[in-house]
């Protein structure tokens, strides 16, 4: 059996139309937008203003679709938003959890004078629940911005409190920065609720698009603030030699990944006929599973919380006493394929009490089977023994 529990990093299989439309894109359409005045060049168009307008609803965003920049993923849109917002002594708030592709930027920038401070969390990695507020206005100084948070841990899937953090940047003047990399296609998201100045997100993971392709929406004050990290090409304003300072072209220079955006438009579409609450509700059924077979079994420690009203589908799995790569090299050789290692969040691991041997993580997805389940848990059990 070939068991594929690795969708925190990217889902897999994909639905069959996202292939489809790949495949369109190559066969039918094949040019660039923004560059060519033929059918098929508007046509390509179309598609892309659809997808912006696909992705404002998915997320709430309440704004002007030309606020949806494409970029070849969360992490370049982290960098965006990051290197083009903040500058020489700003100061900013980021929570214990945080990717590399929000700490690696940071510590790029500390070398240009700006600061930041983690906001506490606890044993499972969450923020405090009680006194919150008060936690976030101790880290507060004259400069701070902005305050960064990921929606959910890519380690443990614990979920941040976002309206909570929403109204409290809101009444501190201070910009409210997500990632949604693991959250979004399977959480709701609602940027105008939860007073979300910017939101990152990753096109192939929850929202079952190809890789290569994700991007940011951004409020339109953020965005005039905002310089560009990247200089080129927009097919617009061609006279000028400086970035144009209309959207979505400010951010979008060069060639787009128009594969990946017609991918991206039938996933987003395959989701809109599902619907996210479905989607989430069948991966925390097939992670529940999984974990009530392994309640009790020595030798196993479950990071993170055990409830799944306050994580994603998501587990991390640590072994005392034994070797996690290992661990993961036996599940490999019966088939089943894992996420070893400090999942590029070293922090986030000193936070749970694994680090440095990191964890051996295990995501559910759409595709996924209730027997695929069994045998996993059925295959660990078999490993413990030994």
């Amino acid at each position: 059996m070939r068991v594929y529990l690795d969708q925190a990093a990217t889902s897999w299989p994909k639905p069959p139309e996202v292939l489809q439309a790949v495949e369109h894109f190559f066969t039918d359409v094949g040019c660039n937008v923004n560059r060519g005045g033929y059918a098929a060049a508007y046509g390509a168009a179309e598609v892309v203003l659809e997808t912006r307008e696909r992705i404002c609803s998915l997320f709430g965003f309440g704004e002007e679709s030309s606020q949806v920049i494409f970029t070849s993923g969360v992490t370049a849109a982290l960098n965006q938003l990051l290197k083009g917002l903040l500058r020489p002594g700003d100061h900013l708030l980021v929570s214990a959890m945080e990717h590399n592709a929000v700490m690696r930027p940071l510590a790029q920038l500390a070398e240009q004078g700006i600061s930041f401070d983690r906001i506490p969390a606890n044993c499972e990695g969450g923020m405090p629940e009680h006194r919150l507020e008060a936690a976030l206005e101790s880290l507060l100084r004259p400069n701070t911005r902005m305050l960064v948070t990921t929606h959910a841990s890519n380690v443990c899937g614990t979920l941040m409190p976002l309206k909570r953090l929403g109204r409290f940047c809101r009444s501190h003047g201070l910009w409210f920065v997500v990632d949604a990399a693991q959250t979004g296609g399977v959480e709701p998201i609602d940027m105008k609720a939860m007073e979300i100045d910017a939101l990152a997100f990753a096109g192939h993971k929850g929202l079952l698009g190809p890789q290569g392709v994700g991007g940011f929406l951004i409020r339109r004050e953020l965005a005039d603030r905002m310089e560009p990290l990247i200089a080129g090409g927009t097919g617009s304003f061609s006279h000028l030699e400086q970035m144009p300072e209309q959207l979505p072209d400010k951010f979008e220079a060069g060639t787009m990944n128009l594969p990946g955006v017609f991918g991206l438009h039938a996933a987003l579409g395959w989701l809109e006929r599902i619907g996210i609450d479905t989607v989430q509700n069948r991966e925390q059924q097939l992670l529940e599973r999984l974990l009530e077979q392994l309640e009790g079994v020595e030798g196993l420690r479950v990071l993170g919380p055990r409830s799944p009203f306050q994580r994603t589908a998501v587990a991390a799995l640590d072994f005392p006493g034994r070797d996690n790569g290992e661990v993961a090299f036996r599940l490999d050789q019966a088939g089943i394929m894992v996420r070893c290692g400090l999942h590029c969040a070293p922090n986030a691991h000193r936070v749970l009490g694994s680090y440095p041997q990191g964890a051996v993580r295990l995501s559910t997805g759409w595709y996924n089977t209730p027997e695929e389940m069994d045998y996993t848990a059925h295959v660990l059990r078999n490993i413990l023994k030994c």
